[in-house]
């Protein structure tokens, strides 16, 4: 049966309205609910239906960030996984961490751990990247199955349904592999009151970048971050003729 590293991510939270920092080299987060992003919450809930259905035997969670992401992890485990690692990651090396980073640091873990199988949202809800899994399967030299809508196993190893701009794709690939988690590959379930204690008392590792041997090094500097425009108010028109003026005005047609 497979070991499964599952990628977790502490985020703000998607009903929160998000704030540009005044001097614009970020978003403001103090004082703002965080909770675990929703495309890696999908990764943690497969990694716990193959558990149940006796194709993983163990579900490991691993989170990069400062002593705050041990709450992401905690959640992970109320879901159902086994134990957690907490990759302490704080200060400014936390403000410039970068997919590259992380997927570095899960690469590494899976080595270590002997993982099967390493799933992982598809992106994260704050930056968008989409980068993570493809990197850490590049870095592994494993296969990958992103955007994964549905995960069956296979003689050989799993059968992966993609979603892609055409519609859907349906791909073979042995294990180890990578996996990104797409929105339609599952319904996470609610951490239950009762498996919120239990994952009190889960194990949960703590370790540096620097234990695992990975340089944190910003490869990239942002420059600027800011609001997106404003957008006008638009107009009703009487008609077709005057809808067609001002566009032309407009020089849109």
């Amino acid at each position: 049966m497979a070991r499964v590293l599952v990628g977790v991510k502490r985020v703000i939270d998607y009903a929160v309205k998000i704030r540009v920092k005044p001097d614009k080299s970020g978003v403001v987060t103090d004082g703002v609910k965080h909770s675990m992003n929703p495309f890696d919450e999908i990764a943690v809930e497969e990694a716990v239906r193959m558990k149940e259905k006796k194709l993983a035997s163990e579900v490991i969670a691993v989170s990069c960030g400062p002593t705050q992401a041990q709450e992401t992890l905690r959640t992970a485990l109320a879901m159902g996984a086994d134990r957690a690692i907490h990759v302490e990651v704080a200060g400014a090396e936390y403000e410039t961490l970068q997919p590259l980073h992380v997927a570095k640091i899960l690469a590494k873990l899976s080595q270590d751990e002997k993982a099967d199988l390493v799933i992982v949202g598809k992106q994260a809800i704050d930056d968008d990247s989409n980068q993570t899994a493809q990197m850490t399967a590049a870095i592994l030299d494993w296969p990958q199955g992103t955007f994964a809508s549905k995960v069956e196993k296979s003689d050989s190893g799993l059968t992966v349904t993609r979603e892609i701009d055409g519609g859907l794709e349906v791909i073979k690939t042995k294990l180890p592999a990578v996996i990104s988690a797409d929105l339609r590959l599952n319904e996470p379930r609610y951490a239950t009151l009762p498996n919120i204690m239990k994952a009190k008392k889960k194990p949960m590792k703590k370790v540096s970048a620097k234990d695992l041997g990975v340089d944190l090094a910003p490869r990239i500097k942002i420059l600027s971050v800011e609001d997106p425009p404003v957008r006008q108010a638009g107009s009703i028109v009487p008609d077709v003729d005057t809808l067609v003026a001002k566009l032309k005005e407009g020089g849109h047609v």
